[in-house]
Formats: structure tokens, C-alpha cells, sequence
């Protein structure tokens, strides 16, 4: 549910706009990661701190 969420979220961003996602679920670590990565977003910083996942996202194209 998290990358639907943060799908979603973009969306509603102009581009160059920052997300912050935070989840608990361990797959969104790969997730959100290879979304980021194939959608044309920059994934400024990912982090994982006692099970909680953190991902700083600028909107693209």
C-alpha cells in the first residue's frame, strides 16, 4: 500500500516539488526505490531506521 500511496501523492505535486514518504512495510525499501527510479523521479535520500523507511522524493517530468 505504501508505493499506491505515495503514487498517488505525487500526483497531486508540481514537478521539482519534495515528498516525504514514511512506511513500516519492508517492501516498500525496494518499492519505492525502483518506482522512483523508472517513473523519472529523483530519490533524494532513502534511510531505514528501526523498521521504519523513509524516502525523500523530487517529482519529475
Amino acid at each position: 500500500m505504501p508505493l499506491l500511496k505515495t503514487k498517488l501523492a505525487l500526483r497531486e505535486l508540481s514537478v521539482g516539488q519534495v515528498l516525504l514518504v514514511t512506511a513500516t512495510d519492508s517492501g516498500s525499501w525496494r518499492d519505492i526505490r525502483k518506482y522512483a527510479d523508472m517513473s523519472g523521479h529523483e530519490l533524494l535520500a532513502a534511510d531505514e531506521v528501526n523498521g521504519r523507511y523513509q524516502f525523500l522524493i523530487r517529482k519529475g517530468v
